[in-house]
């Protein structure tokens, strides 16, 4: 059984992906970026994508859906920024509460970068779940890791759940993986290897762990390198030079420390093998870097599934066991 579900602040679709895995039918993505919207429609040419500002988006015909989900901008809570929270005029939580309000959903799914879950920002969680409980569902804030549903990377992020009250009960968040993710090396061994490099097997026993987390930066700030400095120590240490991307894997014959291709950062951030990024290097990396990993959206996408499936076969057991005793 489908289920439907809008997404709002779309991106590339690593959200998109992983609630596709978990069996919801997309009736609507809406996106202001118009290269992510490339990349949605290379992909999926039969999604419904919508190349819009969020703010200028009404969800009224979208009454009574299963599922709204995004992953609204996190510049106003991110400690590489200002965090301004409400005061930034990117927050777009007001306008998530708005759609949630005009088309009644029976579960919501947001996800924010971990510094929404600092202190300084608990009155505006407060906000956030009050105004929500107004409206009729029970809520959830969880600090997740990439790495706990296989993804290759730690990545943590801030994660908001709310159901109607009927199904809240039912809900529970995925159990982490009894398997460990894949190392960069093991991950990553076949596309270092596709050109030849005859140094590949003593690079994959070098980069022995997950990742640090893929950062894409923004518009006007940050290219297409691997992070700060710390972070480019980090990748330093798997065997990989963070100093940018590379067009190709590293050629037979290469001394040089190798760096990653786009697909190399795609498959660390959870994307199929197959999916495709429209651009040129820079902006297509920021499309991989600020997306949200597609096996992480795909367990909590089930775990929606599972809670709204399981109120609404009890329900309707108990409305025929009412009509077989009357």
């Amino acid at each position: 059984m489908k289920f439907t579900s809008i997404e709002i602040c779309a991106g590339a679709g690593g959200q998109a992906i992983g609630l596709e895995q978990a069996g919801f039918n997309h009736l609507a993505l809406i996106e202001i970026e118009q290269i992510a919207c490339d990349t949605l429609r290379l992909n999926r040419p039969n999604w419904n994508i919508i190349n819009m500002d969020v703010k200028e988006f009404t969800a009224k015909k979208y009454q009574n859906i299963d599922l709204l989900a995004g992953g609204v901008p996190c510049p106003p809570f991110s400690i590489a920024g200002k965090q301004l929270g409400k005061e930034d005029d990117r927050d777009l939580f007001p306008e998530a509460l708005r759609l949630v309000k005009e088309c009644s959903p029976k579960a919501v799914m947001l996800e924010n970068v971990r510094g929404l879950l600092d202190v300084k920002f608990k009155e505006y969680r407060r906000y956030i779940l009050n105004e929500l409980y107004k409206m009729g569902y029970l809520c959830d804030w969880r600090l997740v890791n990439a790495s706990d549903y296989g993804v290759s990377q730690l990545r943590p992020r801030a994660i908001l759940v709310a159901l109607k009250k009927e199904y809240f009960d039912y809900f529970e968040w995925p159990t982490k993986s009894k398997i460990p993710p894949l190392t960069v090396g093991e991950l990553l061994y076949d596309e270092m290897a596709s050109l030849g490099w005859e140094n590949v097997d003593n690079w994959k026993k070098s980069a022995n762990s997950i990742a640090p987390t893929i950062v894409g930066g923004s518009k006007k700030h940050g290219g297409a390198d691997l992070g700060p400095t710390r972070a480019k120590q980090s990748w330093a240490l798997l065997g990989v030079d963070g100093k940018g991307l590379a067009d190709t894997p590293p050629l037979n014959g290469s001394k040089a420390m190798p760096r990653l291709t786009l697909k190399m950062t795609a498959l660390i951030q959870g994307f199929p093998k197959e999916w495709e990024f429209a651009g040129k290097k820079t902006p297509a990396y920021r499309q991989v870097g600020n997306a949200f990993p597609p096996p992480v959206a795909k367990a909590i996408g089930i775990a929606i599934k599972k809670a709204l499936n399981t109120y609404d076969s009890k329900s309707t057991k108990g409305k025929r066991f009412q009509g077989q005793t009357a």
